[in-house]
């Protein structure tokens, strides 16, 4: 009787560990993925995924999982994103959480919904996000910015959420899955 009670006591800690990084996986890939994305790989374009990818991730996550992606951690994400970019400070910040309360908002009628809809609701909310970095990005310069940029990356986003979609719901239901831990 002892022994199976050391057993239990054991493994208790790392169930406890298997629990948090579970919980922690959705800000982990957010931020791990923003820094692949920054690696130099040549890509043409390269640059334009990590806003696309920071939405994607922020969305995703506050749609199936909004306790784990609170607002303070996608606001230090939305920072990261703006260090690591040329967009002016606390731009990108401001956008995800908007980003996330609108998701939050709607995230009744869009779980139960089909892809369809989740994904244009994704792609009209890039839209806006893009739409409005940009706006800041031409007021910060005083300037109007060309508008190409801002449609490949509203283009980007809609074609790369299927895609990124389908790794983090696999991703959901497997490594990520708290109910699992």
């Amino acid at each position: 009787m002892a022994r199976g009670s050391t057993l239990r006591r054991s493994t208790r800690p790392w169930r406890q560990v298997d629990a948090v990084s579970r919980w922690l996986f959705p800000f982990a890939t957010l931020v791990f993925g923003l820094f692949v994305i920054g690696m130099p790989f040549g890509i043409p374009g390269q640059a334009a995924l990590r806003p696309v990818y920071a939405m994607a991730c922020v969305y995703f996550w506050s749609l199936y999982r909004p306790g784990s992606l609170p607002a303070p951690l996608v606001a230090l994400c939305g920072l990261l994103l703006d260090l690591l970019g040329l967009s002016p400070f606390g731009v990108w910040a401001v956008l995800l959480l908007l980003l996330q309360w609108v998701t939050l908002l709607l995230r009744r009628k869009l779980v139960p919904g089909r892809f369809l809809l989740v994904w244009a609701v994704f792609t009209a909310m890039a839209a806006v996000s893009v739409t409005l970095a940009w706006a800041a990005a031409c007021a910060f310069d005083e300037t109007w910015l060309p508008t190409t940029p801002l449609g490949f990356e509203w283009l980007l986003s809609a074609g790369i959420y299927p895609a990124l979609a389908a790794l983090l719901i696999k991703a959901h239901r497997g490594p990520a899955a708290v109910e699992l831990a």
